[in-house]
């Protein structure tokens, strides 16, 4: 939490997301409103836990942030810019190296090893060099995977590609981390560590975290607590 003399405010927002709605054509063409007007702000190294039922909408919510679905209406604002008038090339040149993703079933590239798949994220944004691919062994090291360096995804365990998966969202500095349920195939002491991970780089690095769980445990550990519940939030 802030406190003191540091105090953030609406100024300080990494991400925004003003009176967002989503709606979908049901098979016998009903419309469903799945979002109604929701708003969020995530501050500058502030954690934030976004939780709800299965089905209400939270990682539909996740994807319209990161620019990966369109809302019906609605704005959604990066660093206090814009971006969902946006097109999508122009949203893709700015996600690199805006935000980071983990997601509950990894996403890693079968054909690479660990640090292969880490450095993926710096190739794709078109920053890879030697000192970037120095910063992957180093965050390979750091989430404790000094030596499964060389490991293909298949010779790790779901802890382990877990935490390949968090190095590869930080190897580009992003301002946010959006993760998606990263816990939900975990062991109780792994997912710990993970969460720890996550809450470490929010205090130090002040990168901002947007982070889906179901776990009421996780999420009383974040700055902020955020409930989705028949299209809004609470």
């Amino acid at each position: 939490m802030n406190s003191g003399e540091n105090i953030l405010t609406s100024a300080d927002a990494v991400l925004k997301a003003v009176d967002i709605r989503k709606k979908f054509k049901s098979p016998d063409a009903r419309e469903i409103e799945v979002l109604r007007g929701v708003n969020l702000e995530v501050l500058r190294g502030q954690s934030v836990s976004l939780r709800g039922e299965s089905g209400a909408g939270k990682t539909t919510f996740l994807n319209i942030l990161a620019g990966l679905e369109t809302p019906t209406s609605g704005e959604i604002y990066w660093d206090g810019d814009r971006v969902d008038n946006l097109s999508n090339s122009k949203q893709a040149s700015l996600r690199g190296g805006f935000m980071g993703f983990v997601f509950q079933n990894y996403c890693l590239v079968p054909e690479l090893n660990a640090l292969e798949n880490v450095c993926l994220a710096s190739r794709i944004l078109g920053t890879f060099n030697a000192t970037l691919k120095d910063r992957a062994v180093e965050l390979l090291e750091k989430v404790g995977l000094k030596d499964r360096i060389k490991h293909l995804p298949s010779q790790l365990s779901g802890g382990e590609k877990q935490r390949v998966a968090v190095a590869r969202a930080i190897i580009n500095s992003p301002r946010i981390i959006l993760a998606d349920e990263p816990t939900g195939n975990l062991d109780e002491t792994t997912a710990n560590d993970v969460m720890e991970m996550f809450l470490n780089l929010c205090s130090e690095q002040k990168t901002a975290l947007l982070l889906i769980t179901h776990n009421p445990d996780f999420a009383k550990l974040t700055d902020k607590r955020v409930y989705l519940t028949a299209g809004e939030l609470a």
